[in-house]
């Protein structure tokens, strides 16, 4: 019960943020970009004097740090047209340790198309995650997947990027980091011979991403996206370099993702969400690919309530499966919301998800227990939205190869957490 009341207070904190739904059914907006300009809660930056706080940092929850404080930001154009200060400082309660990131950009030509950033970070991240380095540059919602992560790694890297703009809809970025990794889990990496505990990686990564019916404007901190067009296409590939700055492994990861969405004029919709991702060459398990679990390794359902994600797997556990190939569909159907009165207007979506993957070397990979994805993963369920000050409930069950001998294990049962200042 404590952590739900956690999870609800930090949920009710970041409504202040903008929440944007997976699925959209109100008309589109009409508000111009000078309106959405001046609103903080749309760009999810609070502006103070030449300092815009970044909203992001201020508190989150997770099972390792608990409650995460913290405090960030980047300077804005009173202080310079062409450089910009920024970073953050947080410490999570549980685990009672800092980090921080601090760093800088240089623009290169006046219309601010192409930006040089160079930054330190001290950070810790989850296991298996593959991040889009152009989907990082549009101010997204808030993801309650969060909440629910249980597997991180330490990391310290130095990274700069390029930020180049082809068009107001084509954004693209290069980045060179140098990574120092430390486990948090009891886990060793076994190549040649070898035993890697801790390790370094030096990648090189290029990342595209085409938004063609996006509508932007264009902030002192960046770009924001006001209007969720679709189709979207993000594509990414990462070289890691053996050798260079003490870098232990050679290895190339790729990925590919399509956000599709179509709205019809009885004002339903269906999203589809499709990605594939591949890696080969000497990948450790913290640089694997996972197909974004949301199920906490409890053995009742109510023990497993917590929130739904946005695009995740609700009955697929935490650690469960990792891969070096990796596909996953998602599909969401939403229907015409229901007008019961001007403040009660639930939005019911049905939801079905797919995944399939493998792993070449498991034998590799010691101290944490997991399976890979070589048959398809299904699960299928519901969600009822916007009941009670943006709270829902989800419901989905696993089904299939990997359906679980026990019933209720196969059963997710969450709330959701949809509003739109």
């Amino acid at each position: 019960m404590r952590k739900l009341l956690i999870l609800s207070f930090i949920l009710i904190g970041y409504s202040t943020i903008a929440q944007q739904p997976a699925i959209e059914t109100k008309k589109d907006t009409t508000a111009s970009g000078k309106e959405k300009k001046q609103n903080p809660f749309n760009t999810g930056f609070y502006p103070i004097g030449f300092f815009d706080v970044d909203l992001r940092y201020l508190i989150k929850y997770n099972n390792y740090e608990g409650i995460r404080l913290g405090i960030g930001g980047v300077t804005n154009n009173r202080l310079s047209e062409y450089i910009k200060l920024g970073g953050y400082i947080a410490r999570g309660f549980k685990d009672k340790d800092i980090k921080f990131s601090a760093g800088g950009s240089f623009r290169l030509n006046k219309s601010g198309k192409t930006w040089v950033n160079l930054y330190y970070i001290n950070d810790i991240r989850e296991i298996g995650t593959f991040n889009y380095l152009t989907d990082d540059r549009v101010y997204s919602v808030f993801e309650p997947r969060l909440v629910n992560i249980t597997q991180f790694y330490k990391y310290r890297t130095w990274q700069t990027n390029i930020q180049y703009e082809f068009t107001p809809k084509i954004l693209s970025e290069v980045r060179l980091s140098r990574v120092k990794i430390n486990q948090i889990e009891d886990y060793q990496f076994f190549k040649d011979g070898i035993t890697y505990e801790n390790y370094h990686t030096t990648e090189a990564t290029t990342s595209i991403r085409i938004s063609p019916k996006s509508n932007f404007f264009t902030t002192e901190d960046g770009r924001v996206e006001y209007f969720d067009g679709f189709p979207k296409i993000s594509a990414q590939i990462t070289q890691g370099i053996k050798g260079i700055s003490k870098s232990d492994f050679t290895y190339t990861k790729l990925g590919l993702k399509l956000d599709y969405y179509i709205k019809r004029t009885n004002l339903s919709s269906t999203n589809i969400l499709a990605e594939g991702n591949l890696g080969f060459g000497d990948i450790p398990l913290t640089h694997l690919f996972h197909a974004y679990p949301n199920s906490p390794t409890k053995d009742e359902i109510f023990q497993r309530f917590s929130v739904a994600g946005r695009r995740s797997f609700e009955t697929m556990y935490f650690g469960e499966f990792f891969s070096d190939k990796l596909a996953t569909i998602q599909v969401k159907h939403s229907l015409r919301r229901f007008n019961i009165s001007q403040k009660l207007q639930p939005e019911l979506v049905f939801i079905t998800r797919h995944a399939i993957g493998g792993l070449k070397n498991p034998e590799e990979h010691i101290g944490i227990d997991f399976n890979t994805l070589d048959q398809l993963y299904s699960e299928s369920g519901f969600e009822l939205n916007k009941l009670l000050f943006g709270f829902g409930l989800s419901f989905a069950y696993r089904y299939g190869f990997y359906h679980l001998p026990d019933l209720e294990d196969n059963i997710s049962f969450k709330f959701t957490f949809y509003l739109k200042i």
